[in-house]
């Protein structure tokens, strides 16, 4: 019988105590262990912490890597993000020796698959702050004032399309081969999600943002 520890994460005491986020880890846990995990299963532990992805230092998670490795038992978390947010830290734990480890929204995801995705997260969250100030400044620069946008309604409309030609590009290397390998919209919507990326406005992605990137990417190669 194939052994899983499933171990949970929520970033503040108060999502900790009121169990926001924590419900829904729960639930894309067991979608992967009712149809993806090897038949028979035995879930064996339970990890759940209250900690920033940024930390690298948590004792629950550490004890559940400890454990599946000692008794050979997967690793299971909903998201990747889930373990960490640091791409050092995650490369680190893939090269683990004696570590299996699933995340539930990417089931068939090898380890090299999920290195990409979390480098993708880590720049998405990475550039989204430089990139509102970098446009904020510009705008100042030009004269723009925020404040009275009727004004400089051509200059904002040129400002607008270059950041959306911007956050683009920032997850071209993911969109545009999987796009060309025949991929839909809501697969590839599905992949940027799972892997913790998220819109310049800190939303999901969806398949007609998608299709406008591309469109933006098309027209500006």
């Amino acid at each position: 019988m194939r052994k899983y520890f499933t171990y949970r994460r929520v970033s503040s005491t108060e999502q900790g105590k009121s169990g926001l986020g924590l419900e829904a880890q729960a639930r894309d846990i067991q979608l992967f262990l009712d149809n993806y995990a090897e038949s028979p299963y035995e879930v064996v532990g339970d990890f759940v912490e209250t900690h920033t992805g940024s930390d690298n230092d948590r004792p629950q998670l550490n004890a559940a890597i400890a454990l599946a490795k000692k008794t050979g038992a997967v690793l299971v978390v909903a998201k990747l993000d889930r373990l960490s947010r640091r791409v050092s830290f995650l490369a680190a734990l893939m090269e683990e020796k004696g570590l299996d480890f699933k995340v539930a929204q990417m089931p068939y995801a090898d380890r090299f698959q999920l290195h990409i995705y979390a480098a993708l997260a880590e720049q998405e969250r990475a550039f989204i702050s430089q990139r509102t100030t970098a446009a904020l400044q510009g705008a100042k620069a030009r004269g723009i004032r925020l404040e009275a946008p009727v004004h400089h309604i051509d200059a904002l409309a040129k400002a607008k399309k270059q950041k959306a030609l911007e956050d683009a590009q920032k997850v071209e290397g993911v969109i545009v081969p999987l796009r060309q390998s025949g991929a839909s919209l809501r697969t590839i919507c599905g992949v940027l999600n799972a892997s913790g990326a998220r819109t310049s406005k800190g939303g999901v992605f969806y398949p007609p943002l998608v299709s406008q990137m591309l469109k933006r990417l098309e027209a500006a190669a």
